[in-house]
């Protein structure tokens, strides 16, 4: 009897139920996305002469194989580990490669000497309990190892319920000190009201002349609380949230100095944030025509942020218009086109100083939803970004419903390109460049997840977003663009998954820091083997490059193999053998295993 379910895309473990399959002759699942262990009933197929697991992702031990008699069997390309049972190595066709398999023979541990405190033979297992009749259970007797287990299991329940009626203890101190403070402060901000109400009730203020300049308050009552207004600030701050976009103040931003990051974080939460100690409240009526309410409360009006778009202090930013673009870039021609990708289309401009720059025009599905604010934003916290990895914003554009990013220009273009398309770059990678590569590429990765606060998922890591300047120095382009993404349940967010960047754990709708690391081993996985990540043009079982490479990176023969041939093995065989190290944490399955990016950082120096 024969089953062949080959070349069928089946997924998951293979389920147990081959019991009553004793007559089955041959069985093939090669080709198949099948993973986990060897199922216990396949020691159940007695009369088994052919088994082909070839091309899967299977686990795990081979012993369920080892009493079959079996005289054809390809288990290439797998995930079995462990070592190969003696009884499998007589098998005629037995094909194996492509496993991680621990070749070396186990040796068996040394007998235990009895101790000298032990008044009689001890088995090696927990301390011993009590029977049920109160006679002890010591080692030895029939019993007691599962008493024993049972009694630390006990032992281990109570200290959990006991740690945790601590911590749900502690947890609800916290909490009723906390209302307590806010009720405290609460009550003092009330008191506070009241008192300023009454200094407000009992001030009368003398008369005086009409004017148009803003109210005299300094003569008033000592014991109020009220502060002179200021008309010309209240003016500029007027200005600052009626002026209705960022290019209108393009000269004016242009003449200041750039700041440091910190400087711009700070002046920037300056001119969004809200005081409203600087504002007292509105005296009562006077006799003489003053000032009225509606007048004092439309500067007041101003100081509250709403839809109206907020200042933003980039002075190292030129705004641009589309006018000036299409003349910069020949209308967007496609002889100035030098890339797309998910966020939009990237085309060369040359300003009349001859300066090249390199304009990003999002396209609508990436910015339907958004208005002149949204991307002022946006824009505001891209600029805040710098670091010598990292391709700078120099301008932007938002005008007629279109948003267009501008950066500096890298003349190399990306390293996909330099990897795949283009064979005269492809010369000058020698391993120290590549080597300096990934270091670049990683320092990016660690400024945007730790330096910047709040810290920065990329999600778009990927070679075609690593850029080559004229030293050949990386600099990572789409830093900070992760908002317009679509989200990995949209069914319009082909990129990364269908390019094979893509950690396991996103396909299940969840991104992380380490999801970047994921896509960040695979780069270094191009960078080591010259292949694209994703080559549908490759057989079936090469075509995705963590796959293929995964069971050939603790393999030093098939490492060698496995390196881009144009470097010609001019490559210390120690630093290569580091660089898999490396490449195998960063695409570990479980993203809680792969390090922080600075470990990858002080890794890869000591490389150099």
């Amino acid at each position: 009897m024969d089953l062949s379910l080959n070349n069928n895309l089946l997924t998951g473990a293979i389920p147990d139920v081959f019991q009553l399959l004793n007559g089955l002759n041959n069985l093939d699942m090669s080709s198949n996305n099948l993973s986990g262990q060897l199922p216990p009933s396949v020691a159940d197929l007695l009369s088994l002469t052919t088994l082909h697991l070839q091309n899967n992702q299977l686990s795990g031990l081979l012993d369920p194989l080892q009493d079959l008699p079996l005289s054809d069997l390809n288990i290439e390309n797998n995930l079995f580990s462990g070592p190969i049972p003696a009884k499998l190595l007589g098998i005629p066709n037995f094909r194996k490669d492509g496993n991680p398999f621990n070749t070396t023979i186990i040796p068996s541990a040394p007998a235990l000497a009895p101790s000298p405190f032990a008044v009689a033979p001890v088995t090696v297992g927990p301390p011993t309990r009590q029977a049920g009749g109160g006679q002890p259970l010591w080692p030895g007797t029939p019993e007691s190892s599962d008493g024993a287990r049972s009694f630390f299991s006990a032992k281990r329940i109570i200290w959990i319920v006991i740690i945790g009626t601590v911590i749900l203890v502690a947890l609800g101190f916290c909490l009723l000190v906390s209302i307590c403070l806010k009720r405290s402060k609460r009550r003092k901000d009330n008191k506070i009201v009241r008192d300023n109400t009454d200094m407000a009730s009992k001030y009368k203020p003398k008369p005086m002349k009409p004017s148009v300049e803003g109210v005299d308050m300094e003569k008033g009552p000592k014991e109020t609380t009220l502060k002179p207004l200021d008309r010309d600030r209240m003016k500029d701050r007027t200005m600052d949230f009626t002026t209705p976009r960022l290019h209108d103040r393009q000269d004016t931003n242009g003449k200041r100095k750039d700041a440091s990051n910190t400087s711009f974080r700070r002046d920037h939460t300056e001119s969004s944030s809200i005081s409203m100690d600087d504002f007292p409240p509105p005296p009562p009526p006077p006799p003489f025509p003053l000032l009225s309410t509606q007048e004092i409360a439309k500067p007041m009006a101003a100081e509250v942020p709403s839809k109206v778009p907020r200042k933003l202090k980039t002075s190292s930013l030129k705004v641009f218009t589309i006018a000036s673009l299409q003349q910069y870039t020949n209308s967007f021609s496609e002889d100035n086109l030098l890339g797309r990708g998910m966020l939009g289309s990237v085309y060369s401009a040359e300003l009349p100083s001859g300066r090249l720059l390199a304009v990003k025009k999002l396209d609508g599905s990436s910015s339907t939803h958004w208005n002149d604010d949204d991307f002022h934003d946006l824009v505001s916290s891209i600029c805040q970004i710098r670091h010598d990895n990292i391709v700078e914003l120099v301008g932007y554009c938002a005008e007629h419903g279109q948003y267009l990013l501008i950066y500096e220009y890298c003349k190399n273009g990306t390293l996909y390109d330099a990897l795949h398309v283009d064979k005269e770059m492809h010369q000058k990678l020698s391993w120290n460049v590549r080597v300096r590569i990934a270091l670049g590429a990683a320092r990016a990765l660690e400024y945007l997840h730790e330096a910047c606060q709040p810290p920065i998922m990329h999600q778009n890591f990927k070679s075609a977003n690593i850029l080559l300047d004229n030293e050949l120095k990386p600099r990572v382009s789409d830093s900070g663009l992760a908002r317009l993404l679509p989200s990995a349940t949209q069914s319009s967010a082909p990129s990364l998954p269908a390019q094979g960047y893509s950690a396991p754990e996103f396909e299940l709708g969840t991104y992380t820091y380490q999801s970047d690391l994921y896509s960040f081993g695979v780069v270094m996985l191009e960078l080591l083997t010259g292949r694209k990540s994703c080559d549908r043009s490759l057989p079936r079982g090469e075509q995705f490059l963590v796959r293929w490479a995964v069971p050939r990176l603790h393999d030093i023969d098939a490492l060698s193999r496995m390196v881009d041939p144009s470097l010609n093995g001019m490559y210390p065989a120690k630093s290569l053998s580091r660089f898999a190290d490396i490449i195998s944490s960063c695409i570990m399955r479980e993203p809680e295993f792969r390090p922080p990016i600075s470990e990858i950082v002080q890794e890869l120096l000591q490389m150099l």
